[in-house]
């Protein structure tokens, strides 16, 4: 199942980045999203249950995403969504994973001060900037997540 999602929430976990060996950028983290709702009968904020999402992030994005977000921060996250089960031995269950096309600060919860990256030179690719190569292009993402995941545990 791949669905577009935008999603708003709290990192829960400290992202983490890795590169892989084909040198694709990879930023991962674990987001925590709660339901708010106002109730009319108590004149007061409700919170639902929390849904836990694994949020991935690739190339320029993942680059972004290390330098900018902790653990802690308010987020929105807009991306596709992929649910899957998982079975390990006696225990399973179901993983839900964004793979970023966008993220940024939640600016309900905070303020930012943004810092666009530099423009590409003319006749150099369109991933290339001064503070970074170009990143390989035709990298499966997800079997460069598999890999990610596989390092991280």
């Amino acid at each position: 199942m791949s669905d577009q999602i935008t999603v708003t929430g709290i990192v829960g976990t400290e992202p983490k980045q890795i590169t892989t060996s084909a040198g694709l950028a990879i930023t991962s983290f674990r987001l925590a999203s709660q339901e708010r709702r106002f109730d009319q009968d108590s004149q007061s904020w409700v919170h639902g249950e929390t849904n836990w999402y694994t949020v991935s992030a690739f190339r320029q994005l993942a680059d972004n995403t290390a330098a900018s977000l902790q653990k802690g921060d308010h987020v929105i996250v807009t991306g596709r969504l992929r649910i899957r089960p998982w079975q390990a031995g006696d225990k399973g269950g179901t993983d839900v994973q964004i793979d970023a096309d966008a993220l940024g600060p939640d600016l309900n919860h905070a303020t930012a001060t943004v810092t666009r990256r530099p423009r590409a030179a003319e006749g150099e690719p369109a991933a290339a900037t001064a503070t970074g190569p170009a990143q390989p292009v035709g990298l499966n993402p997800q079997d460069a997540l598999a890999q990610f995941q596989a390092a991280a545990s």
